[in-house]
């Protein structure tokens, strides 16, 4: 009788998660148990208390794997890694979500929240209009947050394909809710929430199906046996004597689920619609943590899984991001509301990052995983920013109202234009330093095509986040001009973080790089 075997677990690499996880379940308790009128501060100490104990876990691993000197892996079964990528990007996207938990907290720019109080009601009816006057908002929405937070955390630690599917799952069902609750134009929240999840089905679709073919490709090794870990479809892809025609089909369809998460073109159409309709924290949110999570997830898929097979998939994803920069660049050119012309900036930024993620080098990886971070900061500024331009009907967000902003309230139009001169590569801020570490390996890889490619559509993009510098403070502020709201003591820190991030790491961006360069190594 065969005696069974059970996988070793180090509950200490896997501590982060355990906390995100544990938290989130004790975050859907205190909404059944807890009294209305304490909820939201209990929740909110819980969702940040429970963030900043799995960044402790991520340092102290961080140094564990140190001080063993070696890279550290941690497998459950062969499903969870934890090397030094995973490290680095399960802090980035604890250090940015707490900065997001910080936005999506606030109480004080607007009464109640930016969230609706009741879900259920139906949108534009009496009730919806009461409700936005003020009742407190749903803090239904920390759980939810709590639990993407959780599976990205996942995402980017998954070694195998199906784990990897399982935190997909895990992390993008909470935001197709969370894009719902928008406590103002609930009609737009709503069908932005329907778009993405609707899309976000086939991707998740598309990318199980690539599971199923490459698992099918990998079947036909003689000396082991089919499986979806990345080491047996590393083995696979030199091996294997099945047809190529499962294993590149089976990787353009995972490709098309990861890119979806990514924003990258063609399979970009959800974004514009969804950050302009999701509440702006959650946007914010999505625009810095998810960006971290899809971007893990593919350095780990093509660095570690698919490497061997390099040659073949690097001419079709760097023509994807190609068009992906050129999508984002010439479309925010057209665009007259502040939130999509930044969901058509985040496109052209995934087009930015796929360069660094094909260059095949230690470079190239640790300049996309410092992007990564940077580019969390700026954004995540930006849309606070976003939350404070308002009028007696929320968020003033057409361009237009933006006119003469500078002259009404000169230090946030002045914050504002250093976040988009940062997001237009200017010297001495962080997209600078940002686009000169993914573009420098790629030129040093012969991709000079596409360092080409990313300097030009960097030059088009320009033109937009100058476009709103001019209207801000070249024209007169008219009737329509909005106010900007006195940020609560939250949407401040989150702002001052961003922004001093943005500055730091433009100026003195040695510690990160240095960070990243030592993090960058995938175990295999």
């Amino acid at each position: 009788m065969n005696e069974l075997t059970l996988p070793s677990i180090d509950y200490t690499a896997l501590a982060p998660i355990l906390i995100l996880m544990g938290a989130a379940v004790i975050g859907v308790l205190v909404e059944a148990f807890v009294p209305r009128p304490h909820r939201h501060t209990t929740q909110l100490v819980l969702a940040l208390a429970s963030v900043l104990g799995a960044l402790v876990m991520v340092i102290r691993n961080a140094d564990l794997r140190i001080m063993n000197g070696d890279d550290r892996v941690i497998t459950i079964g062969g499903a969870v890694a934890v090397d030094g990528p995973t490290l680095f990007l399960q802090g980035a996207i604890l250090v940015l979500s707490a900065m997001a938990l910080l936005l999506i907290g606030e109480r004080s720019v607007e009464r109640g929240g930016a969230f609706v109080a009741q879900a259920a009601v139906t949108a534009e009816s009496p009730e919806d209009r009461r409700q936005a006057q003020g009742r407190a908002g749903a803090t239904e929405i920390y759980p939810l947050t709590t639990f993407a937070i959780g599976g990205m955390l996942i995402f980017v630690a998954a070694n195998d394909l199906l784990t990897m599917f399982i935190a997909l799952e895990v992390f993008s069902l909470p935001l197709y809710l969370l894009c719902a609750l928008a406590r103002r134009r609930r009609l737009l929240s709503q069908e932005a929430a329907m778009k993405y999840f609707l899309l976000g089905a086939y991707a998740s679709a598309f990318f199980l199906f690539g599971v199923a073919l490459v698992y099918g490709f990998t079947a036909g090794m003689p000396d082991r046996g089919a499986g979806v870990d990345f080491a047996t479809i590393n083995a696979a892809v030199s091996e294997s004597p099945a047809s190529d025609v499962l294993l590149f089909a089976g990787m353009a369809l995972i490709a098309i689920g990861l890119l979806f998460k990514a924003a990258a073109a063609p399979f970009h159409v959800w974004t514009p619609d969804v950050y302009q309709g999701a509440p702006t924290p959650i946007t914010g949110f999505m625009a810095a943590c998810t960006k971290v999570a899809a971007f893990g997830a593919l350095l780990r898929v093509f660095h570690v899984a698919f490497a061997d097979a390099a040659w073949d998939f690097t001419p079709v994803l760097g023509a994807i991001a190609v068009l992906t920069m050129l999508v984002g660049a010439v479309l925010a050119v057209t665009q007259t509301d502040i939130k999509r012309l930044l969901a058509y900036s985040s496109i052209a930024n995934a087009g930015y990052l796929l360069v660094g993620v094909l260059a095949p080098t230690r470079d190239g990886l640790s300049g996309t995983m410092f992007y990564l971070v940077a580019y969390g900061f700026s954004v995540l500024a930006a849309f606070a920013v976003v939350t404070l331009v308002r009028d007696a009907d929320g968020e003033a967000t057409h361009l237009s109202r933006w006119a003469g902003l500078g002259k009404r309230s000169p230090f946030y139009a002045g914050i504002f234009t250093f976040i988009l001169l940062a997001f237009a590569g200017i010297p001495l801020t962080s997209g600078f330093i940002s686009k000169f570490a993914v573009f420098g390996p790629a030129l040093a890889a012969d991709q000079v095509w596409l360092v080409i490619a990313g300097v030009l559509t960097s030059m088009v993009l320009a033109f937009p986040y100058l476009r709103v510098v001019v209207m801000m403070w070249l024209s007169e502020p008219g009737d329509s001009t909005p106010t900007v709201a006195v940020p609560g003591g939250l949407t401040a820190a989150a702002l001052m973080i961003g922004v001093a991030a943005t500055l730091v790491l433009g100026v003195a961006p040695g510690p990160l790089l240095d960070l990243a360069n030592g993090a960058a190594e995938f175990v295999r």
